[in-house]
């Protein structure tokens, strides 16, 4: 059975149970740490990944439910995640809504939405993992989009809130230092969800990356993995992976 005293640490990430957030967990587990994995309404896929993970590992991973923009709660979300094995050295802030808002149909329910799952949560479930992280001289990574630097047209309320993730990753980092390390990691073309304008603005992005090929979501938690284990020395940035979108054409 895993014990405290015989893992790499203990992680939580958020928006666990499907795509790019059970692909992190994944590759966390595998690496050693024990692995909470959060979900909203995902129950069947987070129960189905923990299985899977304990069955590897006896009692290596546990699930707990939150809504994210119910914000009073969130202090009890980072309380149950240590009481799981009475630590925590690992914040992954993945979880995200992504929905287009045109301009002149965005409601203040869409801003709060948006930004509430990409910057207000973040904010606070750091604030609420602090004391904990600093403890354990852990660290924190954000998940933020090459669109927080290059806003994606129809979607002006989600970059702006994927831009503001990227501030704060970068005040956190001279928050929480010397103890704690924040890093970003910004995914380009990589398993977009299903949504208006979504598919053709996808493919006109693969055709402009220097690679001309979707990546995968093994190339986000490969980065995230790296970032939590083999980069000491690395706080304040943004990690790309976009198959060279960004090098412009």
């Amino acid at each position: 059975m895993s014990t405290v005293d015989s893992i790499p640490g203990v992680a939580l990430v958020t928006g666990a149970a499907r795509r790019i957030g059970a692909y992190t967990v994944r590759a966390l587990h595998a690496a050693g740490f024990n692995v909470i994995i959060h979900y909203r309404s995902s129950e069947s896929d987070a129960e189905t990944l923990a299985h899977d993970l304990n069955r590897l590992r006896d009692n290596s991973a546990r699930i707990i439910q939150a809504d994210l923009l119910d914000t009073p709660h969130l202090p009890e979300l980072v309380s149950h995640a240590i009481t799981c094995w009475g630590r925590l050295d690992v914040l992954v802030n993945n979880a995200s809504s992504f929905y287009p808002t045109d301009i002149g149909q965005i409601s203040e329910r869409d801003w709060d939405i948006l930004v509430g799952s990409n910057l207000k949560a973040p904010l606070f479930l750091i604030q609420a993992a602090a004391e904990e992280l600093r403890k354990n001289h852990g660290c924190i990574i954000n998940m933020v989009d090459i669109h927080a630097d290059r806003p994606l047209k129809h979607y002006p309320v989600y970059s702006a809130a994927k831009a503001g993730l990227v501030s704060l990753t970068k005040s956190m980092a001279r928050e929480l230092g010397p103890e704690v390390r924040v890093n970003a990691v910004a995914p380009g073309a990589i398993l977009w969800p299903e949504a208006p304008h979504a598919d053709a603005q996808h493919q006109a992005i693969i055709s402009r990356t220097a690679l001309k090929r979707e990546g995968s979501p093994e190339d986000i938690a490969r980065t995230i993995e790296f970032l939590v284990r083999q980069a000491p020395y690395i706080t304040g940035q943004v990690i790309t992976v976009d198959g060279g979108r960004t090098l412009g054409n």
